[in-house]
């Protein structure tokens, strides 16, 4: 029994990828600038696996024992993005970004979706989905017509309050939204976004759900579950691969509900992926611009690293990685375009081996069908090699 562990530490990106300035993106740095603007920040276990020693951070001072391999990954979609980036790990290359509605969608489509289901909407622009509770909330509360919105992403968000608006009948509606935007207005994902409480005190709860597309080729979860092997999801993740791929899965409420949840797959009897998503850093603390938060959060992480490791087997293999940026230093509430951090973690794995600077987050599907002698589904190298002890 053997498993890989890959824990994506949603949006923590570690620096500007080259092409940036073309997202609109100047000198952003997830990591570092929370680093530099914390630098008695309290990461120990993250610099014992190596984040101290991938090039370009150099901001931080450590010379105490190296357990574990690290680098960092370019991203060779067109997109920053969570299912680009989460696609792209998976082995996918997204060459044609999804459509995004910069300006809100445009009338034909909020009305085919009035239409369909019965609600006139409110708002209709990109925003922070904190903000626009607030500025939104208290006329939904008297009007029952949801929060449509959008953000730099490909996206369209449901807000709703759950005693005006059911979880099922928000679902629907997120479903119908989803059967809309397809073929030349596609999205990537629809959004709901419950929220409770009243003016002033509105609180978002953790029954969001997505609706994504399918992936539009295979990826190395399809091709693990061929095999027979599990694929098990903790997080968004099957939202975002539209379960497709997946043997089991949960949802979590926050980040460490879903460090305990990987914890527990890592002490059962299980074989093959762990592939767990932790959104906090993203949805709580990135697009609201929350450093403090951000960096909490990250501490936070870092105490639940020597659990996940405890808990491993001998030929288990922790990965921890990213799948784009979100500077919280930066301006604006949206994604950066950011490479992404690197740690590896084994019993077999080397210690303070430089995997240097990878030139697609794909490296980590075709590493993943290297450990499990599965077929490659053709993008990405593989780093296997690199990273196991002679």
């Amino acid at each position: 029994m053997s498993r890989i562990i890959l824990v994506i530490i949603d949006s923590v990106g570690i620096g500007a990828m080259p092409d940036a300035e073309k997202f609109g993106d100047f000198g952003v740095d997830t990591f570092g600038n929370i680093y530099k603007t914390f630098p008695d920040m309290k990461i120990d276990n993250l610099k014992q696996l190596g984040v101290s020693k991938i090039d370009g951070v150099d901001y931080i001072d450590y010379n105490g024992q190296i357990i574990g391999s690290y680098g960092k990954m370019k991203e060779l979609s067109n997109g920053k993005d969570t299912t680009t980036g989460h696609w792209e790990i998976a082995g996918l290359h997204i060459e044609q970004p999804f459509k995004t509605y910069p300006d809100g969608f445009p009338d034909r489509i909020i009305k085919l979706f009035e239409e369909k289901t019965g609600r006139e909407v409110l708002c209709n622009k990109p925003a922070s989905g904190t903000v626009i509770i607030e500025e939104f909330g208290e006329e939904h509360l008297k009007t029952g017509k949801p929060i449509v919105y959008t953000s730099a992403d490909s996206v369209f968000q449901i807000a709703a309050h759950e005693d005006i608006i059911p979880l099922d009948e928000l679902y629907s509606m997120c479903q119908i939204a989803r059967d809309i935007l397809m073929g030349e207005d596609q999205v990537a994902r629809i959004i709901a976004r419950p929220f409770i409480g009243e003016k002033g005190k509105f609180e978002r709860t953790p029954n969001r759900r997505d609706f994504s597309l399918s992936p539009f080729g295979k990826t190395i979860l399809d091709e693990l579950k061929e095999n027979n092997f599990d694929v098990i999801a903790v997080g968004k993740i099957a939202d975002i691969f539209n379960n497709q791929g997946i043997t089991e899965d949960v949802h979590i409420v926050s980040n460490m509900d879903g460090v305990d949840h990987t914890i527990r797959y890592i002490k059962e009897n299980n074989n093959g992926l762990i592939f767990t998503n932790l959104v906090d850093f993203d949805a709580k603390f990135g697009h609201r611009r929350d450093v403090e938060g951000y960096k909490n959060a990250i501490e936070e992480f870092d105490l639940r690293v020597p659990e996940m490791i405890e808990a491993m087997n001998k030929d288990d293999i922790l990965i921890i990685s990213a799948d784009h940026g979100n500077d919280p230093t930066y301006k604006g509430t949206d994604h950066t375009r950011e490479m992404v951090p690197l740690l590896v973690y084994g019993e077999n794995i080397k210690r303070n081996a430089n995997l240097g600077i990878r030139n697609s987050f794909s490296d980590i599907a075709a590493t993943i069908a290297d450990y499990f002698k599965v077929n490659n589904i053709g993008n990405g190298v593989s780093f296997l090699d690199e990273i196991l002890e002679d």
